[in-house]
């Protein structure tokens, strides 16, 4: 459990999703009036992924916008590093580009040109997922936001590479500021960090935003999910624009629960998927954003 400074507690129970935009997809599941002009009426869909069940385990959420074949990657999103000797293996065999950084760490890339880490032996922990890495454009006022803000814990900090490592919890995967020089470009490919904490505690994490003049994107509020769990949100951002979202653990846990005929879901959606067919048939190119 980790206090807010100056505020309410915000024991932050859930682990540390990812959204990031696939190579055909944005992470912003809110229609509007313009998304419903575009193909496909703005049809989206959502899939969530890791190495086990959310309630203890690190997921990156991809979502896919029909239509969009492009995103222009910026610099802020630098990567995610996990440990594990399965995952070099599988990449040797799918002959997928590695390139060793440094002894047993190699850079891969996912179609969408997101940068991922991978260190060639077993996990220390159960979760292989080990940092999501961020870059920012001042250290120092980074780490008054993240830590004395929002009461991540520094695990690690260097100022000469202007690096630190923050977590809520020891067995969580942590977060990684990385300080660039010049400003952070979140370009279109951008997504956001996400993290569950008790219901209760979201209005005082608002309040507290509100009396240190932080930016809050999205005001307290409550998200239907026909059939399932309603869910309370805050979105923030940082000072570099990267884009928190807190989620009331309660409903989030309901609405996580791991899905067995998840892979077959996707498998059935994606060879449904007839955006080729459709942009073909209009004689149009597949839009980039």
């Amino acid at each position: 459990m980790r206090n807010l400074k100056r505020a309410a507690k915000l024991p932050v129970m859930g682990m540390t999703p990812c959204f990031l935009k696939s190579p055909l997809g944005s992470e912003y599941p809110w229609r509007t009036e313009e998304s419903c002009l575009r193909p496909y009426d703005g049809k989206w869909s959502k899939t969530m992924v890791g190495f086990g069940p959310e309630d203890d385990h690190f997921v990156a959420e991809l979502t896919y916008n029909y239509g969009v074949g492009h995103y222009k990657l910026g610099n802020d999103f630098m990567g995610i590093t996990l440990a594990s000797s399965q995952a070099v293996s599988n990449a040797r065999k799918l002959e997928w580009p590695l390139n060793e950084v440094t002894e047993g760490v190699f850079e891969i890339k996912a179609p969408g040109g997101y940068k991922f880490y991978l260190q060639n032996h077993n996990p220390p922990q159960s979760d292989p997922i080990l940092k999501v890495t961020l870059a920012v454009s001042d250290l120092k006022k980074s780490l008054n936001y993240w830590s004395n803000l929002l009461g991540m814990k520094i695990y690690e900090k260097n100022e000469e590479t202007q690096r630190a490592l923050l977590g809520y919890a020891d067995n969580q995967c942590k977060l990684e500021l990385q300080g660039i020089k010049g400003r952070v470009d979140h370009a279109a490919a951008f997504g956001r960090i996400a993290f569950s904490c008790p219901e209760k505690e979201l209005p005082d994490l608002e309040d507290l935003m509100k009396r240190e003049n932080q930016k809050i994107l999205t005001p307290l509020v409550s998200l239907d999910t026909p059939g399932k769990a309603t869910v309370q949100v805050v979105i923030l951002a940082d000072p570099d624009g990267h884009e928190i979202c807190f989620v009331g653990d309660e409903a989030f846990r309901k609405l996580s629960k791991m899905d067995p005929e998840g892979g077959k879901l996707l498998d059935d959606a994606m060879a449904a998927d007839k955006s080729d067919e459709w942009f073909a048939r209009h004689k149009k190119p597949k839009a980039s954003g």
